[in-house]
């Protein structure tokens, strides 16, 4: 019969929970990539809040021309103000990534 080993003498000795350094905090990378998503949606953002009250450009679109029965809700003010609300939203999100992004700490 062949004896059994100790299990207790296979187990290293721990002295606690092994604590590990902090992850290094993301500088000028994430910075740069919160900048330039606030800088699309401010560009998005104003492009839908002009855009719909421009008569000239806004008749002569692509979108009419696809969907000839949806012409009268694309030429609809409150569907040109929905736009417009969608519009202000992405200012207001660009804003706030872009305070986010400088008020983090270096």
């Amino acid at each position: 019969m062949t004896p059994r080993p100790d299990p207790s003498a296979n187990e290293a000795v721990s002295e606690g929970p092994v604590q590990q350094d902090p992850p290094a905090p993301r500088k000028w990378p994430g910075r740069l990539l919160n900048v330039c998503f606030a800088i699309f949606a401010f560009e998005i953002g104003i492009f839908l809040v002009v855009f719909p009250w421009m008569d000239d450009a806004w008749k002569i679109n692509y979108f009419p021309a696809l969907f000839p029965r949806l012409h009268s809700l694309w030429l609809d003010p409150y569907f040109r103000g929905a736009l417009t609300g969608l519009g202000v939203v992405n200012v207001y999100v660009a804003l706030w990534e872009l305070v986010r992004a400088l008020r983090r700490p270096q």
